[in-house]
């Protein structure tokens, strides 16, 4: 088969979508090099990655191009031997156990504190912010911490521990401004290292360990964004973790991406380039895990809200480029760009969800009072 073959595949492919190649409107494609349609064709969405950081094809706004491909499937029509060869894999390989556990932070987390210092908002709260009654990223982020105390029911005293901790966001404004005391467990130096210093004269403790390794007993416990880190056959593990040091009339709140479809593995070009051993979990796969160890008092869905966060993120990193380009290749740019607006357009086409939801470990005596 020649390459106008591959153009043509390409071409009726993404006609239902209403996305010309080389047209003029913000979400057509531009290819650059006539190896694109034969890559993206055998590869699927690494293909479609890997070129765009290849420079082989550019569009205007990769967030409405990317919103239109997830609305019409072909990330689940086009997939590579890559894909089915995964699937076996995470059937008979636990990705995430032991030293493995620590894989993300080195790849993802410790890629430098400058980015994130640059892309996030002044707590550095890497999680989908809440927007209702927010206009700016700063805000959005302080009333999701908020909102999370308070669906917990923090009180002045409390000590609550953070599973995935990040650079220490959360629990240094729940120490500011409910008057806890917090533990955080990450599994990046580089974020360790930077939480420490943020949380200086603060009844913090921030420790570079595994979640398997938690020891004591917390009045709350919470996890914003990490149990996407877990992996499928640790769910059950991870909230047997929570379960043994939550004490029995605490709150535990989980906060995570959430998937429609129950998978043993995360798309490929993420896989490869951004969140290594990392998969969504499904409303199943959380449910499952949590049977006889919890009873579920609250399940919130805001998915939309990590469209306008992620944009945020995507409008700081362009904005601080001129001096990150000192330390990033162009190609790094690329690839970060393609995983910002490729991510946006998928919470923007509804193909993801995030999901806050409060767990009880004997349920709340005349049912929990919920806040949204």
């Amino acid at each position: 088969m020649n390459n106008s073959h591959f153009k043509k595949a390409v071409k009726e492919l993404i006609a239902p979508g209403d996305i010309k190649i080389n047209g003029t409107r913000d979400w057509d494609i531009q290819v650059h090099n006539e190896r694109f349609y034969s890559r993206v064709l055998s590869g699927g969405s690494l293909g479609l990655g890997e070129s765009y950081m290849d420079g082989w094809w550019d569009v205007r706004h990769l967030d409405q191009f990317m919103e239109r491909i997830l609305l019409l499937g072909l990330d689940k029509k086009v997939q590579s031997w890559r894909v089915a060869m995964a699937g076996l894999l995470a059937h008979v390989v636990n990705a995430q156990a032991g030293r493995r556990a620590f894989v993300i932070g080195e790849r993802h987390y410790d890629t430098g504190n400058d980015l994130f210092e640059r892309m996030l908002d002044k707590r550095m709260t890497y999680t989908c912010g809440f927007w209702k009654d927010a206009m700016t990223l700063d805000e959005a982020q302080e009333h999701k911490l908020d909102l999370v105390c308070k669906k917990i029911g923090l009180k002045k005293g409390d000590h609550v521990l953070d599973i995935g901790c990040g650079w220490g966001g959360f629990l240094i404004y729940a120490a500011e401004k409910y008057g806890v005391r917090g533990t955080g467990v990450t599994v990046s130096k580089e974020q360790a290292a930077l939480a420490k210093e943020r949380a200086k004269g603060l009844p913090i403790e921030i420790m570079v360990q595994d979640y398997r390794a938690v020891q004591g007993t917390f009045d709350h416990v919470i996890s914003l964004g990490m149990v996407e880190h877990v992996g499928a056959k640790n769910h059950r593990t991870f909230m047997e973790t929570v379960a043994r040091v939550l004490k029995d009339d605490g709150l535990f709140l989980l906060h995570t991406i959430g998937s429609s479809k129950s998978e043993l593995t995360g798309d490929p070009w993420f896989e490869k380039y951004i969140f290594p051993n990392s998969l969504v979990p499904s409303i199943g796969q959380i449910a499952c895990a949590s049977e006889g160890l919890f009873v579920m008092e609250d399940w919130h869905n805001f998915g939309a809200y990590y469209d306008p966060t992620l944009m945020a993120w995507y409008h700081n990193v362009e904005k601080a480029w001129p001096e990150l380009s000192q330390k990033y290749s162009e190609r790094f740019h690329r690839m970060w760009r393609f995983y910002l607006l490729s991510s946006a357009g998928m919470f923007r086409s509804r193909k993801g969800q995030l999901w806050q939801i409060v767990f009880a470990k004997n349920g709340v005596r005349g049912g929990y009072k919920r806040i949204i």
